[in-house]
């Protein structure tokens, strides 16, 4: 398509200016109409956050995402450029993006009166449109609205008064676009105050020039909810100002989380069609992060972010990849051993409280797994006895599963334990020649009782029998060591 360059080709195209919020509305309208998909690759908001997203938009507001890390807010805001128009056009060499029919800035006007209906159009894309700003101490007004700019001044041979010399800060340049900001709390009050023209008459002053910048912008921002009504955090004329608050959370879902990490997660390898993820292990590693929003011992106001079964999950593929790797083996089959392999991507993704400092963070992540573990086993196990395995770990038996050995070599171990493999594998359809996978299951089904404290587990994936003590209850790794005055 051929653009017009010049206002007057821009005129005779009958082009018309609208507002962003306009703009936003239109297009937003025209794609529920068309039954589009909107926000592609959000998961679990279908019937909460989205429809109070397009509400606001329908509702011509300004917008804050309020929720913990790593619940896509970020993604989202980034995403409402997609209801931006394609290209739009601008007076050429504009820093605010001056409407050609109506520009703002000193340069634009001065330009559409010296070249008239001669003046040049540059057309900019969507993404053009979108500025976003992290909120942190060390953000300045002139950052964000503006500031005198000398060089300008005397480069111009302009005096210092003059419009010319500003320098424009990110807010005036997202005009006619987006202007976004993450973790709005952080910023400075006086920027904050600094906002409030902007929200509610529609334009800007910069460093007490007698001159008003009529922006037309959509502002959109993400904060903790903690920080956000906490007194001090954010001024309370700049919250009343914002339109809609809408709140986020983490998949309530055990498939929905699944689901986003099979999406988000690397485990597109080189060598891709020989892996195989066992639906079981897909939803331990889900229900590890579940457990984890649960625990005491972990801060409930940082949350754990929906990257860590993410990372989790690529982790305990790599494993597995490293396990195939050196023992010459084709399949990748994932197992338990690879779930407590991946606790190095838990560790730094849980804020602990001072009890949870006392214990270790790799202790409680053990202690997730095992949970979890649990949780996941009564799903698959329900009504399934194994008396005779449990009586076989009673007698003094043992076992070590080490997440380097290969499956033929856990098979033998296995093997030597009284009905494992053929208790472990009836909630299973694949065949009992499937090596790999009957060695996945059996990990499964002991790590299970395990969580059940029917057999113990050592740090190196040893099964053996449980003390008495411990044999009538479900307990925890962190018990384990208070018991033995460790942390006593």
């Amino acid at each position: 398509m051929d653009y017009p360059t010049t206002l007057r080709q821009l005129t005779a195209s009958g082009y018309a200016t609208r507002s962003v919020k306009d703009e936003l509305r239109a297009n937003l309208i025209k794609k529920l109409r068309a039954r589009e998909r909107l926000f592609p690759g959000i998961v679990g908001y279908e019937d909460t956050v989205i429809p109070q997203l397009i509400n606001a938009i329908l509702a011509r507001h300004h917008i804050i995402l309020l929720g913990l890390r790593g619940q896509a807010k970020s993604r989202i805001i980034r995403q409402l450029t997609e209801l931006l128009d394609e290209k739009i056009p601008i007076i050429a060499g504009s820093e605010v993006n001056d409407d050609p029919f109506a520009p703002i800035s000193a340069y634009g006007r001065q330009t559409l009166d010296q070249q008239g209906d001669q003046t040049s159009i540059t057309w900019i894309d969507r993404d053009a449109r979108f500025v976003e700003k992290l909120a942190t101490p060390d953000v300045t007004v002139a950052d964000i609205l503006g500031d005198v700019d000398p060089i300008k001044a005397a480069k111009g041979g302009h005096l210092l008064s003059d419009e010319l010399t500003i320098h424009y800060g990110l807010l005036p340049r997202a005009n006619r676009g987006i202007f976004a900001i993450n973790e709005l709390p952080d910023l400075a009050g006086k920027i904050q105050v600094g906002l409030f023209n902007i929200m509610q008459e529609g334009d800007v002053q910069i460093k007490g020039y007698p001159v008003r910048l009529p922006l037309d912008v959509v502002l959109v921002f993400s904060a903790n909810p903690e920080d956000y009504t906490a007194r001090g955090k954010i001024i309370s004329p700049l919250k009343d100002r914002i339109g809609t608050e809408i709140m986020t959370h983490y998949p309530k879902e055990l498939q929905t989380a699944i689901q986003i990490t099979k999406q988000e997660a690397w485990t597109q390898r080189e060598n891709s069609d020989s892996l195989i993820i066992p639906e079981f292990i897909r939803e331990i590693v889900e229900q590890i992060a579940f457990e984890a929003r649960d625990d005491s011992h972990i801060d409930k106001h940082s949350g754990v972010s929906q990257r860590m079964p993410i990372t989790v999950m690529e982790s305990v593929v790599s494993n597995a990849e490293r396990r195939s790797l050196l023992t010459g083996e084709k399949a990748i089959v994932a197992r338990i051993a690879d779930v407590y392999a991946a606790i190095p991507s838990m560790t730094g993704k849980m804020e602990l409280e001072y009890e949870g400092e006392q214990v270790g963070a790799t202790h409680i992540a053990r202690d997730l797994i095992k949970r979890a573990a649990g949780e996941i086993f009564e799903g698959y196990f329900v009504g399934i006895d194994f008396g005779r395995t449990v009586e076989w770990f009673d007698a003094g038996n043992k076992v070590l599963l080490a997440d380097t050995a290969s499956a033929k070599e856990c098979e033998r171990l296995l093997d030597s334990v009284p009905e494992l493999i053929e208790t472990a594998t009836i909630p299973f359809d694949f065949k009992s020649s499937d090596t790999a996978r009957v060695v996945a299951a059996c990990e499964f089904a002991l790590e299970g009782l395990y969580a059940e404290n029917k057999i113990s587990r050592n740090e190196e994936g040893g099964y053996t029998a449980v003390t008495k003590a411990r044999k009538d209850r479900r307990g925890m790794i962190y018990d384990d060591l208070t018991e033995t005055g460790k942390y006593s």
